[in-house]
This record gives C-alpha cells, sequence and structure tokens, in this order.
C-alpha cells in the first residue's frame, strides 16, 4: 500500500510541471497573435503612406499635361497670328512664301503632339458641359453677321465665368450652367472664351488698320488729284 502511494504521488509529480509549460505555449500563440497584428497595421500605414504620396505625383502629372494642353493651344494661336498679321501683308510675295512655309512646318510639327487630359464627370456635369458649349457656339456661328453684338455677348459669358469684377453684364443663365460643370470643365470654358475675346480684338485692330490704310491712299489719290 505505501509503494502503492509512493507511486501516485510520483505519477503527479510528473504531471504537475506540463500544466505551466502547457500555459506557456498558450501565451505564446497569444503573444505570436499580437505581434502579428501589429505588424499587419503597420504594414496597412506604409501602404497608405505610399498611396498618398502617388496621389500627390498622379495630380502634379494631371496638372503637368494640363499645362502641356494649354501650351499647344496658344503656340498654334500665335502660329496663327503671325499668319494673318499686317506684317505679313507688307513684304514682298517671295519673303511671305517662304515665311508661311516656315510657319507651316511650325504648325504641323505642334501638331504632331497629342496631349489629352480626360476630365471624370457626372451625368449632370456632361449635360452641363454641352448646354454651355452650345451656348458659346451660337455666339460663335453669328459672328460674322454683327461682330459687335457678338463680342458683347462673349463679353457678358467671360463675366459669368471669372471671379474678378466684370466691366459689363454677366449672363446669369450662362453662369448658372457654368456652375455645373466639372472644375476643369470650367477651368477649359473660360480659356476658349479668352481666346475668342482675344482673337476678335486682333481682329478689329486689323479691320481698323486697313481702314485707317485705305483712308490714307484716298486722301493721298485726292492730293494729287487738287
Amino acid at each position: 500500500m505505501a509503494q502503492a502511494r509512493i507511486s501516485a504521488k510520483a505519477s503527479e509529480g510528473a504531471q504537475q510541471p506540463q500544466q505551466p509549460q502547457q500555459q506557456q505555449q498558450s501565451g505564446g500563440q497569444l503573444r505570436g497573435r499580437f505581434y502579428r497584428s501589429t505588424s499587419m497595421a503597420d504594414r496597412s500605414s506604409r501602404l497608405l503612406e505610399n498611396l498618398d504620396q502617388l496621389e500627390l505625383r498622379v495630380e502634379a502629372f494631371r496638372d503637368a499635361a494640363s499645362a502641356m494642353e494649354q501650351e499647344k493651344e496658344i503656340l498654334l494661336e500665335m502660329i496663327h497670328n503671325i499668319q494673318n498679321s499686317q506684317d505679313m501683308r507688307h513684304i514682298s510675295e517671295g519673303e511671305r512664301e517662304e515665311l508661311n512655309l516656315t510657319a507651316n512646318r511650325l504648325m504641323g510639327r505642334t501638331l504632331t503632339v497629342e496631349v489629352s487630359v480626360e476630365t471624370i464627370r457626372n451625368a449632370q456635369q456632361q449635360e452641363s458641359l454641352l448646354h454651355a458649349t452650345k451656348m458659346i457656339d451660337e455666339i460663335v456661328n453669328k459672328l460674322l453677321d454683327d461682330l459687335e453684338d457678338a463680342k458683347m455677348r462673349l463679353m457678358s459669358l467671360y463675366g459669368a465665368c471669372t471671379s474678378d469684377v466684370p466691366a459689363g453684364p454677366i449672363d446669369q443663365k450662362f453662369q448658372s450652367v457654368v456652375i455645373g460643370c466639372a472644375i476643369e470643365d470650367q477651368k477649359k470654358i473660360k480659356r476658349r472664351l479668352e481666346t475668342l475675346l482675344r482673337n476678335l480684338e486682333n481682329s478689329e485692330k486689323s479691320i481698323t488698320l486697313l481702314e485707317h490704310q485705305k483712308s490714307s491712299v484716298r486722301q493721298s489719290c485726292n492730293s494729287k488729284q487738287d
């Protein structure tokens, strides 16, 4: 009996040390899960930070492409203005032909550059853009009918697009339409109106200069007759 009790105690003593080991093993698993969770959070934070930095680069990339798009428009306008300037009319035929060849070559090289920045729009913004474009086109199509009236109407449209105090009346209807457009489209509409008004001003200067030259010729002829 005594030997049996001794054997039983020995068995209990051999089993008891296993419990702390199991607890320690279980604690290790908990600590392991905790460490894995922390590692996942750090990894997610790094990825988010990388995406934030890429977003800044994407916006800078779009801005640079938009600037190139504007530069292309400006270059084409400048080449066109040179070809239709008064100075081109007052040089020899051979010089004018040579300069036109150079201008056409430059225009052709400019047109080989394709730059397009697509604007993300919802259905309402798309409809507003089409409406605004139609309103401008209607005035442009009537330019030859009444140049002065068309200029005044374009100025009223431009006044609706600028935050500065306009020099004349504002087209309230056009303003409400433009407000419904995407921000990038609002900028493009304003640039188009600026270009149209600038071209009209140059045309008026050319017409005024031409009329002045005709008047001078008539006066010279009358003086010779007298």
